[in-house]
């Protein structure tokens, strides 16, 4: 899987893993031992927080070829803008009047 995007397949995991994390709150807080399991709870989070963190990076993330026909999309639009209009558009009102 490349490193650059987020697939269904690594979001699916992380799904998992913040679901399995919730259960291990819940079942240390059921035992009374939340505040007993902290050094495992940093872990989970620590995990949980850096796996969070690429999803919102990566998920975002343009590939080479998406950026690249965004680019040319952008350089078009430019291209067409009717901001300025030119002198072989009779049909805009003169701004001069």
């Amino acid at each position: 899987m490349s490193d650059e995007v987020y697939g269904p397949e690594r979001a699916d995991r992380l799904v998992a893993l913040l679901r399995a994390l919730a259960a291990r709150i819940q079942e240390l807080d059921r035992s009374g031992r939340l505040l007993d399991a902290a050094p495992e709870l940093q872990k989970l989070l620590g995990n949980a927080r850096s796996e969070l963190f690429h999803y919102e990076v990566r998920s975002t993330y343009d590939t080479p070829e998406v950026a690249e026909s965004r680019r040319i999309v952008e350089d078009a639009i430019r291209e067409l803008s009717l901001d300025e209009p030119d002198d072989d558009e009779p049909w805009r009102p003169d701004k001069r009047e």
